[in-house]
């Protein structure tokens, strides 16, 4: 039990309540406001729980103006003469109010807070991937920290095929474009194939396994499919790029070259040429057919491979590690998204740098192109807390997007104009591309949004967290 006490200065008199107190001494005075007293002027009974005390009318005026004239410490303390003493409270400690109560509650209240209609537990560790399947809207793959990944349906929470065949971490997933199979991508240096039901087609087997050694066994970053066919790209941690043949289970080609991991890639939509970017700082135009180099874009110049001891100057390029790439429709042009804080367009064809954009001020995190003619925009989202719709027709930003954390991933929803970003702090903010305002804010996840994808149909996003669940997200009114 904690008891108000008094400290003893004989001097002037104080009449009125007590609002913030600790068990010593008093910290401030406050007066409810309030018309009429709930007790009655220095009333010798104890007022009940939660009573308010208000102003005291005339007799508070009047003690007031004594208040005015009493005498304070150096520290600002004012101190009552025991015969004083209006009124002595004994308070449980933790009774006792706090600042920060009204802080605490309201971040309660936000934790609280979930807009999914479906929650995914099965995971015991982070997600760090997510994918929907091209066919079947409501077929979702996770992948994460545990080594595993799962397959299973929105609204069915009684059916999930697991994936345990890594050994560890699911760094990324993908459906093939036809639905049948699903890649998953691991820091094991293996890509497994499976099945819509979740059973084990085969192992595409990386560095590790193959001929390099031990101390190379660094991992797949990310997995692609081939747009047409079932031919799957991977790049590793040992800057090495793999092409396989998924119904075969075979080796097609390995594209050496980058010194550092490769941290981005994909095959054109044309499916004729892969792109690659690494943290080498260079981005790689490849012929898969072949396995040859075509371009080597770095820093203030390229090597056109194709003519020998060519060396032509163009556009400035990266000047840190790339994060990200995405490749336009018609297959001629390639944006990457670099730590340095750019954005470069690069023409696939030529192998010239076109064009920089530069608006954010940390590094960028993620990428991806309007699948709409109608909209020839790029959304991309940073470290800076900023996602930019950039207008490509001008190379110009077309909307800055401000977030409260980091933008961590992004995706184009369908063929609309509206962008979905995850957030460092959890949250899910869809954003109007043509007027850059934010038009929904989902709640749910306790912490970082790793990845996202949209649903075939357009009527869910799911997204895969730091937090150890995947939540599905209703975006039908945005189709």
């Amino acid at each position: 039990m904690g008891c108000l006490h008094v400290q003893q200065k004989p001097k002037r008199e104080i009449y009125g309540g007590i609002l913030r107190f600790s068990a010593s001494r008093f910290h401030s005075l406050q007066f409810s406001p309030g018309p009429k007293p709930s007790i009655p002027p220095f009333s010798s009974a104890q007022p009940s729980a939660g009573t308010a005390i208000h102003p005291l009318s005339s007799k508070f005026a009047a003690a007031s103006s004594k208040m005015m004239d009493g005498d304070m410490s150096d520290d600002g303390e004012i101190y009552i003469h025991d015969a004083d003493t209006i009124h002595e409270i004994t308070l449980d400690d933790e009774d006792l109010p706090d600042v920060n109560d009204e802080d605490d509650e309201q971040a309660d209240f936000d934790e609280d807070l979930d807009d999914s209609m479906h929650t995914f537990t099965g995971h015991t560790s982070e997600l760090y991937a997510v994918a929907c399947s091209p066919t079947d809207p409501l077929l979702v793959a996770t992948g994460g920290g545990d080594d595993r990944g799962f397959l299973w349906k929105i609204g069915q929470g009684d059916w999930a095929a697991e994936m345990g065949g890594h050994k560890d971490t699911v760094t990324s997933l993908a459906f093939s474009s036809d639905g049948q199979f699903l890649a998953s991508g691991g820091l094991d240096s293996v890509v497994n194939v499976w099945d819509t039901s979740g059973n084990h087609k085969c192992t595409l087997e990386g560095p590790a396994v193959s001929e390099q050694t031990e101390e190379h066994a660094d991992g797949f970053e990310w997995v692609r499919w081939h747009p047409r066919g079932h031919l799957v790209l991977a790049g590793s941690n040992d800057g090495t790029a793999w092409m396989w043949n998924a119904d075969r289970g075979a080796v097609l080609q390995v594209f050496p070259g980058h010194s550092k991991p490769v941290t981005c890639g994909d095959f054109t939509p044309d499916g004729k040429t892969v792109c690659t970017g690494s943290d080498d700082m260079s981005l790689r135009i490849w012929n898969p057919r072949t396995g040859e180099s075509v371009y080597v874009i770095k820093v203030r110049h390229f090597f056109d491979l194709t003519s020998k001891n060519s060396l032509l100057l163009g556009h400035p390029y990266h000047t840190a590690r790339l994060n990200c790439l995405a490749i336009s429709s018609d297959s001629t042009l390639v944006l990457t998204g670099s730590e340095d804080g750019s954005v470069k367009i690069v023409n696939i064809v030529t192998g010239k740098v076109v064009s920089t954009l530069s608006r954010h001020t940390d590094s960028v995190s993620c990428i991806a192109l309007s699948r709409s003619s109608s909209f020839p925009w790029a959304a991309t989202g940073g470290r800076d807390q900023q996602l930019v719709i950039w207008d490509l027709e001008r190379s110009d930003a077309r909307n800055i997007c401000n977030h409260e954390s980091e933008v961590t991933c992004l995706t184009w929803i369908g063929m609309t104009r509206y962008v979905a970003a995850g957030c460092g702090d959890g949250d899910v903010v869809i954003w109007d591309g043509r007027s850059g305002d934010k038009v929904k804010t989902f709640k749910g996840h306790s912490s970082c949004v790793q990845s996202l994808a949209v649903s075939s149909n357009h009527d869910f996003l799911a997204t895969a967290s730091d937090d150890g669940t995947a939540r599905i997200f209703e975006i039908g009114e945005f189709k």
